[in-house]
């Protein structure tokens, strides 16, 4: 208990004075999830969109297929992504990996099918009047798009936090394509699990602390724009 008593306050110290590791850590991992969402919106936004206002022969297997890669394993991809950014793979000439641009890709993989999910959640559940309406009042099809997506920007803006919690706290992509490289590419996860294995258990317990204080701060979020 003392161990743990004397770690916790090791751990509060370094937050409380901006131990200059620790902030080069949190700026990794929140630049590269941030970035990484970003995209993720750009790309499964008008895809959910687009699924959940049309109907179109093969949409359920569509769905089928989206609910399917929410659960994708982050160690699948991350050794897909790493088979594709190789030396040996097309890609391998652009250097990507072991890189933050490597942890991006890999991270708008995982996050891109939760936003779009939630997206056509919420062009299904909105008012069946407002397509019709709007064509009705002579709206073409991108400002119809455009004002579904203001009447369920709630719903879509929690997919996106959703996706955001889900990629800040993984490790298996940060590690396998990121290679845990400090100052560079070391997250608040893959440096967990390294100064664990290493007795640096302050340290560890330091990044613990603020990546929950994220977490929270998230799932807050979250139930606040469920709510509204």
């Amino acid at each position: 208990m003392n161990f743990f008593g004397e770690s916790l306050g090791t751990a509060l110290s370094l937050i409380l004075s901006l131990d200059g590791e620790v902030l080069r850590t949190v700026w990794t991992s929140l630049y590269v999830s941030i970035s990484a969402i970003s995209v993720a919106a750009m790309i499964g936004i008008p895809i959910g969109l687009a699924i959940g206002i049309h109907r179109f022969r093969g949409r359920r297997l569509v769905l089928t297929g989206l609910n399917t890669l929410m659960a994708l394993p982050t160690v699948v991809v991350g050794l897909v992504v790493y088979g594709l950014l190789s030396r040996q793979s097309p890609l391998g000439p652009l250097g990507l990996l072991f890189t933050p641009v490597a942890m991006m890709i890999g991270q708008i993989v995982l996050a891109t099918p939760i936003v779009a999910h939630y997206t056509v959640s919420a062009a299904c559940g909105a008012d069946a009047r407002i397509l019709p309406t709007l064509r009705t009042l002579g709206a073409g099809p991108l400002e119809s798009a455009w004002q579904m997506l203001r009447e369920v920007r709630f719903v879509i803006l929690a997919g996106v936090v959703a996706g955001f919690g889900r990629i800040i706290a993984e490790v298996g992509v940060a590690m396998m394509l990121g290679g845990n490289i400090r100052g560079y590419t070391r997250t608040m996860t893959t440096a967990i699990a390294l100064e664990t294995g290493k007795g640096e258990f302050a340290f560890a317990l330091a990044l613990g602390l603020v990546l929950m204080s994220v977490a929270l701060g998230i799932n807050l979020l979250l139930n606040l724009l469920q709510q509204r």
